[in-house]
């Protein structure tokens, strides 16, 4: 770690500092973070504009699955990280960072918008074996009726959305050093050719796209992928129109 530029390592250090804490200590789980640092939907009652924020530093829980999750994030930030922040310098390697992980956040949310009522009354339809549109009708008339009921699951399938991780972010650094280093060979497992960096980063962009529209993985935050590296190629745009793309270091 001594070798590692200061916002990365501090980075790696909080992230795996509170996954390990998580991990081993009962009184401090994911359980009781969630609610609180975990992004949620901004329609449910537990939304805070600083969880656009704080869920980046929330990785899965070893219960589940977490173990690969925070290993292929911190390994990605680790590798790509600490490259770019030496390229660009710490504050603006932070602050693309952030733009990264909150702009992700922000496409999470825009997602949630647009699809969590077709997706609560397909839940009905499914949970009670009838037809989407017999579903509809359903929670329409009991809307209708003030049902206080129905108020209350719709409540809790929004407070019930919630997202964490640095993922986000991680693919807004993985398409930053696709630019700044588009020709640099790398190597991926069970691959035995080296791949341009510009391609692979093209490349986990269409599956991530074709993963979002599919609905494949559904537990992924797929579009919240795409929001990252969205936001980080909207300001990589401006600092190459400003000519600092590669230099100006701050």
């Amino acid at each position: 770690m001594r070798g590692v530029p200061p916002v990365t390592r501090n980075l790696l250090i909080i992230n795996i500092g509170l996954w390990l804490l998580g991990a081993f200590m009962p009184s401090f789980n994911i359980s009781t973070l969630l609610p609180r640092l975990g992004l949620s939907y901004w329609g449910a009652e537990g939304f805070n504009p600083l969880q656009l924020v704080t869920y980046l530093f929330l990785q899965a829980p070893l219960s589940q699955g977490g173990i690969a999750h925070i290993f292929f994030n911190m390994w990605a930030l680790y590798m790509f990280g600490r490259i770019l922040e030496v390229t660009w310098g710490s504050r603006r390697y932070l602050l693309f960072y952030f733009v990264c992980g909150i702009g992700a956040g922000v496409v999470q949310e825009l997602v949630w918008t647009l699809t969590w009522e077709h997706d609560y009354l397909s839940a009905i339809a499914s949970l009670n074996h009838i037809s989407l549109p017999e579903a509809t009708a359903r929670v329409q008339e009991a809307l209708a009726a003030h049902d206080s009921g129905i108020l209350g699951a719709i409540e809790g399938y929004k407070s019930s959305l919630c997202t964490i991780g640095a993922s986000g972010a991680i693919f807004g650094l993985l398409l930053g050093f696709g630019c700044v280093f588009p020709n640099v060979p790398m190597y991926i497992f069970f691959i035995p050719v080296p791949i341009k960096a510009k391609w692979l980063v093209a490349g986990y962009a269409v599956l991530e796209l074709f993963f979002g529209v599919s609905n494949t993985l559904s537990s992924v935050a797929h579009y919240a992928h795409l929001g990252g590296m969205i936001f980080g190629a909207l300001l990589i745009l401006y600092w190459y129109k400003t000519g600092s793309l590669h230099g100006k270091r701050y």
